[in-house]
């Protein structure tokens, strides 16, 4: 999604604290042999909470390091500030960045310290590493939780109506008419929040990779396009599907991404294609919604290749600038270990399970990062493309709007996004474009 939905779909999982200075940085240890590390993170509430407790657990086991936080805003402001003081040799020593095709744009060989083979990495996932990783190289650890992308939906209707969680396309609308006919909203859209168009698109990479792959590979070298690649064009189609059929809430084109959160947990909604990322803020006035609402993936069109996408955490990464490498390391190591998500788990409530060995959800963890967590355990997901590709266009989600209205045939939609990457492709200069 454009960089509306990255900066949300990041930033229930960023750390941050109140603004400090970057202070005490310097090479040698404090007369009382503290060592202090400046930490560059978010700013948003949810991760002032998941950076307090990784702060304060990791001080608390590592009494001679200090850590003092400095936030930076969201959006492309605060991503300014990251690539212009690395660039110019002023970054904290630790700080977190987007995993994934962003991190391209770090210029990470450079300013990065890498940290390939260190044992800072041991109870990473390895099917993480991918997303933190430029040229063989891994530079960051993962910092929370991941979330999913697929359809939230009430678990509530689906017991009443007595539904079984789909695992194709077809039996998804199935559940969708005898929903309908129950005279419940079968599937919730929200376009006056137009990037919550995209995921019936953006979710459904996880049919697209088990049809085709290469397809993130050769989408970034200019050789596949949505609109030859019928697995591509499905998501498209999706949209038009729920549309034709009738399946969406009265005054979709003006509802926001709050009232549908709010018909999926009074259940006048049944489904809502969506992050997990979105739904802990909903738990503040509707706290049935951590056991009402469960997720699955996209459905595609084989059973046995069922799954889902997910949406990576963003990772902690160490400045070649640090003068204090070994502490930097220590604390990156922690932040990927079990006993950073116990501490994370005690202040925040994770969308999705860790990407590191070992780290278990809280036993009162929300349905839906239990789900995700099932699709993880049967190795059936896939990271979205965006963390795979850097080409992304930016006006998907007007073209999602229009074919989710009934405006816009998914065959027109796909060629349509298949310029608009193109514009995008050649301004990164990247080569087959």
């Amino acid at each position: 999604m454009k960089t509306s939905h990255r900066t949300l779909a990041t930033a229930v999982a960023v750390l941050a604290l109140a603004a400090l200075t970057s202070c005490g940085s310097g090479s040698e240890p404090a007369a009382d042999g503290t060592i202090t590390l400046s930490f560059m993170t978010g700013s948003d509430q949810s991760t002032v909470d998941t950076s307090k407790a990784l702060a304060d657990a990791f001080m608390k086991a590592n009494p001679t390091i200090k850590i003092e936080m400095e936030n930076q805003p969201g959006g492309s402001e605060g991503d300014n500030i990251v690539k212009t003081r690395l660039s110019t040799g002023e970054m904290t020593d630790v700080f977190w960045y987007n995993s994934g095709s962003l991190l391209q744009a770090l210029n990470p060989a450079q300013t990065l310290v890498d940290l390939t083979g260190d044992p800072v990495l041991a109870d990473v996932q390895p099917d993480y590493l991918p997303v933190v990783t430029q040229g063989d190289h891994v530079y960051g650890v993962p910092a929370s939780a991941a979330s999913g992308g697929g359809i939230l939906y009430n678990r509530k209707v689906y017991e009443k109506l007595g539904l079984q969680v789909p695992k194709t396309w077809d039996e998804f609308m199935a559940n969708n008419a005898k929903i309908k006919a129950a005279g419940i909203t079968p599937v919730i859209s929200t376009f006056k929040d137009t990037w919550t168009s995209q995921l019936l698109v953006l979710a459904d990479f996880y049919n697209v990779q088990a049809a085709v792959p290469s397809f993130a590979q050769d989408y970034t070298a200019g050789k596949a396009k949505f609109a030859t690649t019928p697995a591509a064009v499905a998501g498209f189609q999706h949209l038009a599907d729920v549309h034709a059929k009738g399946y969406l809430n009265k005054g979709f084109g003006s509802a926001t991404l709050d009232q549908g959160l709010k018909m999926l947990a009074e259940g006048k909604g049944a489904h809502y294609p969506m992050l997990t990322a979105i739904l802990p803020p909903v738990l503040a006035t509707s706290p049935q919604a951590a056991t009402d609402i469960g997720f699955f993936g996209v459905p595609g069109s084989d059973p046995a290749k069922n799954g889902a996408s997910v949406w990576e955490p963003p990772a902690i990464y160490i400045a070649k600038t640090t003068k204090h490498l070994d502490a930097a390391k220590k604390f990156v190591a922690f932040v990927a270990s079990p006993a950073a998500a116990d501490a994370i788990n005690k202040a925040v409530q994770p969308t999705g399970p860790y990407r590191v060995k070992g780290a278990k959800l809280p036993d009162d963890a929300m349905q839906v990062a239990k789900d995700v967590q099932a699709y993880i355990d049967k190795g059936a997901t896939a990271p979205a493309l965006e963390f795979l590709s850097p080409v992304k266009g930016p006006s998907l989600e007007q073209i999602t709007v229009a074919v989710g209205s009934g405006l816009t045939s998914p065959a027109e939609a796909a060629a349509q996004y298949d310029k608009d990457v193109e514009k995008q492709a050649k301004q990164l200069g990247l080569t087959g474009w």
